[in-house]
C-alpha cells in the first residue's frame, strides 16, 4: 500500500450556544484544521487538528500539512504509522522552525489520518487495534456548559440538565477578574448537583500564583474533584508548589507540545490528572508515549478533547491509564460516526478507523478557504 496524494481542509464549525468564553478565549466556532490520506490500495484516512478557528493561523497549518509535510508522504507505506511520525518530526528543516506550535499541529492531523488508514485496513475501530476492550465504558464529564460568559441562573439550571441527563461529572471555569465571584459560582453549582456528583474547575491558565493559592485554600469546602491549568501553563515550579500547598488535585497538559514537556511536570510532582491532547502532541503515535509516561508514575490520563472527542474515545478506550472522558460535542453533525455519551457512558465506535471519516457534506456546510 502506497499514499498517492494528501488534500488538506478546513471547517469552522458554530459552538454550542452561538458563543463561548473562558477566562482566556472567547469564541463562535472551533476550527478543524484536517486532510484526507489516498492510497493505492482502497482505504483513505482522516486526521485533523483542533484550534479556535482563526483563519489566518488555520491556514499556516493547513500550508504545512499540504507544502511541508505532504511531499515526504506521497509514495510511503501509511501502515508504517512510527516509522513516518519520527520521518516528518525529525526532518531537519521542519524541526528547526518546529517541534511546538504550527508543525506540531500538522503532523497531529497527518499522523492521525495514517492510523485511521491502519485500523480501516485492519478492519477494525482503532481502540480495537490498539488492544483495548470495551468491556468497562469511560465515564464521562460534562465540559458543554459552565462558561465564564453565562449568568449564574444559567450555569445552575445546565449543571441540573447535565445531571438529569444522566452525567456523574461537569466540568465549570474559573478565572473571573474576582475570584469571590467563582467562588459563589462554585458554591451555586455543587448547591445545585448535590454532594454525589462530581465537580471540576479549570482556570485556563490566568491567574498568577499568589491568587491561585489563595483561592484553591478554598476548594476543599466544596469538594472540587480537581483544579484544571490552575496557572501559567508551562510554569512547572507553581504548579508543583500549589500542588504541595492544597489538597485539590491539579489536572493540566492540554497546552503542552511534547513528552519531554510532561516528564518535566510529572517528575516534579505538579500535576496529578494528566491531560494530553493528541491534536497538539502531534498526534496519537506521541500522545500513546505521554499516557505510558503517565502509567509509570500512576498518574491517572484523561485526554483532553480539541478533537470533540473522535480520536481521544479510541485511545482513552484502549490505555489503561483512562478511565475518564471530557465530553464536548460541538463536532458530532460532521462525522459518519459521531462520539456518542449515553446516561454518562462512552459508546464504544464500531465502525473501523478512528471516527474521523467526513459525512459528504461536512465541507460543503462548513468548509472554508
Amino acid at each position: 500500500m502506497k499514499i498517492t496524494s494528501i488534500e488538506p481542509f478546513i471547517l469552522h464549525v458554530p459552538v454550542s450556544g452561538g458563543g463561548i468564553a473562558d477566562s482566556s478565549n472567547s469564541l463562535t466556532h472551533w476550527g478543524v484544521i484536517g486532510v484526507v490520506v489516498e492510497t493505492d490500495a482502497g482505504p483513505s484516512g482522516t486526521g485533523y487538528t483542533g484550534t479556535l478557528a482563526h483563519l489566518p493561523t488555520d491556514r499556516l497549518i493547513r500550508d504545512c500539512i499540504e507544502h511541508s509535510f505532504g511531499p515526504m508522504l506521497v509514495g510511503q507505506n501509511p501502515l508504517e504509522v512510527r516509522g513516518l511520525w519520527e520521518k516528518l518530526y525529525n526532518a531537519p528543516a521542519i524541526r528547526w522552525v518546529g517541534r511546538a506550535g504550527i508543525t506540531q499541529m500538522a503532523l497531529a492531523a497527518i499522523d492521525v489520518a495514517l492510523w485511521d488508514i491502519k485500523a480501516k485496513a485492519a478492519r477494525m475501530p482503532l481502540w480495537q487495534l490498539l488492544g483495548g476492550s470495551d468491556e468497562e465504558p469511560l465515564v464521562a464529564y460534562n465540559t458543554d456548559g459552565g462558561w465564564l460568559n453565562w449568568s449564574l441562573d444559567q450555569l445552575v439550571a445546565d449543571a441540573r440538565a447535565s445531571v438529569d441527563a444522566g452525567f456523574r461529572a461537569i466540568k465549570l471555569k474559573v478565572g473571573s477578574p474576582y475570584p469571590e465571584d467563582d467562588l459563589r459560582r462554585i458554591e451555586a453549582v455543587r448547591d445545585a448537583i448535590g454532594p454525589k456528583v462530581d465537580l471540576m474547575i479549570d482556570g485556563n491558565g490566568r491567574w498568577d500564583l499568589p491568587t491561585v493559592l489563595r483561592f484553591a485554600r478554598r476548594l476543599a469546602e466544596f469538594d472540587v474533584f480537581w483544579f484544571e491549568e490552575p496557572t501559567w501553563y508551562d510554569d512547572v515550579a507553581a504548579h508543583a508548589t500549589l500542588a504541595r500547598a492544597v489538597h485539590t488535585p491539579i489536572a493540566l497538559g492540554e497546552q503542552l507540545y511534547s513528552l519531554d514537556d510532561f516528564r518535566r511536570f510529572v517528575e516534579a510532582g505538579a500535576v496529578h490528572y494528566v491531560q494530553p491532547d493528541a491534536t497538539r502532541l502531534g498526534g496519537i503515535t506521541p500522545w500513546w508515549r505521554v499516557a505510558e509516561l503517565a502509567l509509570a508514575s500512576r498518574l491517572p490520563v484523561v485526554a483532553h478533547a480539541a478533537d470533540m472527542m473522535q480520536i481521544h474515545q479510541h485511545v482513552s478506550i484502549a490505555h489503561s491509564a483512562c478511565r475518564m472522558f471530557e465530553y464536548i460535542p460541538w463536532l458530532r453533525e460532521c462525522f459518519e460516526e459521531p462520539a456518542t455519551v449515553v446516561d454518562g457512558l462512552v459508546q464504544a465506535p464500531r465502525l473501523p478507523g478512528a471516527s474521523t471519516t467526513l459525512r459528504p457534506e461536512a465541507l460543503s456546510r462548513f468548509g472554508v478557504n
